[in-house]
Order: structure tokens, then sequence, then C-alpha cells
């Protein structure tokens, strides 16, 4: 199992890395994997859903949700197991406590780690520009920076053993930190030798080296100061008369050139080079990494119980196509805090077009937009928002929106969204997920009609689950007698929209009162132009 989380994902810590982990940093990067490509990154809201699915207590946890929303995994193993962790740590307190004991503790210094590897401290004297311009000569931070890693390795030593391969790939991680080279650098104690910083096993008696104390009082060194003033006034004996008649006067300059001078040499010559081999070590990587996905694990806890409608962890079918079966579905970004959200179902096991019709304002997108954000959550391994919910892993999310053309473009509305609809296509297989929010705009009815029916037909001779947000009951008319196809409406009642999606066709269109309702229909007008 560690060497399969190992090959999903890279460390979000890297030697390279200039800042601190944030999830901002995955939130602008492209996707490695196109399970979610950018554009429907885009349209489904995936920043709004971090927001509200975010419970994380640490800066590495927040970085790994979004890296897990950004790129969900398709490895139908890992996603069980990492389910399974879930309920491990249900079903077994002390390990539940263990682990959060580790969390707490990680975040109690994480901050001071993360100053310690991109900070620049500047002395007593220089006043900071940004965030990571640290006062002083980074003493502090070095001991609060090492002291986090070391609570890493005593919280993973101290947790009972799981049974849950994906737990134990994560503590074998936290506790591999132990044997590293950067780990009994951090631990001390460490010296700084000719060729730069060592530990105390790699020191040999004969080695010259001065052991790094981590603070401006160095006794051995005050030592040897008072005793070359000794030897000083020895041979000229007006400096022990000055020094005795005016101790103060004489202490505070040669405080001012002792405290530079010592701070500068521990931090130029020692905290800044170990703080290079804490950021250049990979067992430093991995566990920094499996923190983030431990708390991953607590935010998933976290977020059921402050949902406040049932959430549940999906049922994972291992096909050879998309299929998904939900009820009480709600919306993770809307349904938050809402307890009148409605929940909906559907079963697309069997059916490989579905094709929803109504009004606006029905909640036909948010429907939509409600199934390919489950199916992402229940690619991060975690819950899903709601009471039932079976479904294959998908190899693409795919949600089509209907976007603006730029001028560069030359072809217009349909031909910037056709050519959408052929990358989708073309690369789309039996086990894709594919929604489209109309199709063929911008042409003649007839147009329209014959071309979605062909793309349509192509997408269900494809065998992918193919959603179809449409108003033209025409062509959904087309797909009655059509064994492959599903017709689904929302609802309305005394044109009030119910938000529930149900069997059927709507032939009815309620444009007129949506203008009304924003105060642009024809009264509103022709209000407008007689001077009201």
């Amino acid at each position: 199992m560690i060497q399969r989380l190992h090959a999903t994902y890279a460390p979000i810590l890297r030697e390279d890395n200039r800042w601190p982990p944030t999830p901002k940093a995955h939130l602008e990067a492209p996707s490695h994997v196109d399970v979610v490509d950018d554009s429907t990154f885009r349209a489904i809201e995936v920043e709004r859903l971090f927001d509200a699915v975010n419970e994380t207590s640490t800066a590495i946890g927040a970085a790994v949700l979004m890296r897990s929303l950004r790129e969900p995994l398709r490895d139908i193993d890992l996603l069980k197991a990492k389910q399974g962790a879930l309920l491990e740590i249900e079903e077994r307190p002390e390990v539940l406590d263990g682990l959060q004991t580790i969390i707490k503790r990680a975040k109690r210094h994480e901050k001071s780690f993360y100053e310690l590897l991109y900070g620049s401290f500047m002395g007593m004297l220089s006043s900071k520009a940004h965030e990571l311009e640290l006062e002083g000569y980074g003493y502090s931070t070095y001991l609060e920076g090492t002291q986090f890693l070391k609570d890493l390795v005593e919280g993973a030593n101290a947790v009972p053993a799981p049974k849950n391969p994906y737990l134990e790939a994560l503590l074998a991680d936290l506790k591999a930190l132990e044997s590293s080279r950067a780990y009994q650098l951090a631990k001390g104690p460490c010296y700084r030798a000719e060729h730069g910083m060592i530990t105390a096993t790699e020191k040999r008696w004969w080695t010259p080296a001065i052991r790094f104390n981590p603070s401006l009082f160095k006794p051995i060194g005050l030592l040897v100061f008072l005793f070359a003033l000794f030897v000083a006034g020895q041979f000229v004996p007006l400096l022990l008369d000055m020094i005795a008649s005016a101790f103060w006067l004489f202490l505070l300059p040669v405080g001012f050139l002792y405290i530079p001078m010592v701070g500068s040499f521990d931090r130029d010559g020692c905290i800044y080079p170990l703080r290079d081999i804490f950021k250049a070590s990979p067992e430093v990587h991995r566990a920094v990494d499996a923190l983030g996905l431990l708390d991953e694990l607590f935010s998933m806890r976290q977020w059921r119980t402050d949902f406040g409608h049932p959430v549940v962890l999906p049922t994972l079918l291992d096909q050879g196509f998309h299929q998904m079966k939900v009820t009480g579905v709600r919306n993770p970004i809307l349904g938050k805090g809402f307890k009148d959200y409605v929940g909906n179902r559907i079963d697309l096991s069997n059916k490989r077009l579905t094709l929803i019709t109504g009004p606006n304002s029905g909640g036909k997108t948010a429907f939509c937009k409600t199934l390919a954000q489950t199916q992402l959550l229940a690619q991060t391994g975690g819950y899903v928002p709601a009471e039932t919910a079976a479904m294959a892993v998908a190899d693409h999310i795919y949600y089509q929106a209907p976007e603006i053309s730029q001028l560069a473009d030359g072809e217009g509305r349909f031909g910037t969204e056709l050519r959408r609809t052929k990358a989708i296509f073309l690369t789309a297989t039996p086990k894709s997920l594919v929604i489209m929010d109309e199709l063929s705009e911008g042409t003649t009815h007839e147009e329209k009609i014959e071309i979605s029916k062909t793309i349509l037909d192509g997408f269900a001779k494809k065998g992918n689950s193919t959603l179809l947000i449409t108003h033209n009951h025409a062509l959904v008319d087309v797909y009655q007698k059509n064994p492959q196809a599903m017709a689904q409406q929302v609802e309305f009642k005394d044109e009030q929209p119910t938000y529930r999606v149900i069997e059927g066709i709507s032939r009815v269109s309620h444009a007129i009162r949506v203008a009304e309702k924003i105060g642009f229909g024809k009264a509103d007008i022709d209000r407008h132009l007689d001077g009201g």
C-alpha cells in the first residue's frame, strides 16, 4: 500500500519549494491527472467545494485536500483502503485518540517549521518586509521547527498498530523519519565541521567541530572571552582598572559586538545549512505529506458532522463502464447548514443517456453539478452527501458549461462549444461521466436537433454516462423509445420549483416569470419607456 500511495502522489513539500504549502498552489497549478480537466474544475466550482468541505487543522492538510480535489484518485483499491481508514478511526477509539494527538501537536509548531524552512532571519536591527522575513537569528524558530519533526515521530510511535493498510502506510512514513539523517540532526546534538553540519554518530573524536547550541548564551564561549580579558589585563593593567571602574560602559559595546557575531555565525553557519538538509530530505517530505493525509481524513470526518444532512461512504463498483445510483443526494456546497435543502435520487446504472428538461431556475444545473461534485468527493476517498450511494470510479469527469466565445475564435459560440464537445468526445471512455449544459447553441432549431442527436448517439455508442441539460423537449422526444436513454425533469407546482428531479419531459417555459422576477418583463420595459 505504501508503494501504491507514493506512486500516486508526489509529496507537496519539495526541495525546490520557496513558500509553505497552501491550497492556492494546487488551485492555480494545472492538473497532473486528467480526471478533472481545467474547464470542468472551474465549471463545477471546485474552489467553493473545497471551502465547503475543508475542516482541516493544518496548512499541509488543507493543501492535501485541495490536491485530492484537483487530482482525484482512480485506483479503486486505494480508495477502498482510504474508506477503510475512516471506518477504523471510528471503530477504534485508541487509534482515533493517537492520530488526533499527532495532528494537535503538529498544529502547534507547524508554522514555525515552515518559517524555519523558508524564512529569512534578519538579525536584531532589521525590520521585516513580508511574513517570511523574521526578526532575530532564528533560534526560537529552529527549536520550535525541529520540535515539529520530533513530535511527528513521537506521536506515530505512540499510536496502536492499525489494521487498515492506508493508516499503516501513513504511520510508516512518519516513523521512517526517525531513521533519517535529517531527523538525527534535528534531534541533536549536531556539530559544525569543516564541510558542514554533522550528527553525533558522524563525528569522530579527532574531527575538529563546534557543537551547535541554538542560543546566544554560549557558556564555553563566555568563559573563553572572560579568560582572554583576564590574560589581557595581566599585560595591560590599565584595562582591568577601566573594566572595574566602568563595567557597564565597557560591557555595552562588547554586547553589541558579541550578539551579531555569535548570532550571524549560528544562523549562517548552522541554522541555514541545517534547514537546507531538512528541505532536501525525502523522509521529511513524506512525513509531512503523511501528516496532511491524516488531517484530510479527520477533515472528512468533521465535515460529515457539520454538513447537516445524511452522508455516506459510497459503495465503489469495479465495472467496465461508469454507473451511479444515489438517493437523497444534496449539493455539498448549497446544502451545508441548509436544513430544508431537497435531496434527489437518480439511477444511471442501465442508462447511457439522461436528458434533463425544465424551466429556468428549477434546479437542473444545481442537480447536475451535485452529481459531478459527488463523483469527485467519492474519488477523494471520503464521504458523499447522500443517503445511499453506489458508483463506479470515473476515469474522467467532464462538465461542459456554456462558454463565451472570443473574437479570435472566428467561429462564434457554436464553434467554441463544439470544439469543447469534440475534445470531451475524443477522450471519453465507457468509464467516463459526461455532463453537458445544452448542446449546439447558436444555430437553427432544425440543425440543433440534428447535430445534438449525432453527438448524443456517438456518446451512447462509447458507453459512458452522459447527461444533457436542455430546454429542447423535441430533442428528448426523439429518445423516448431508446432503451439506453431516460428523460428526467425538474418539478414545478403552482409555477414554483420544488427542486425535485422526477421522470418525464417538461414542455413548459417560465422565461416570462423569470424576466418579471428580475424586473425586466414587458410591463417593466413599458414603464421605463413611458418614463414611469
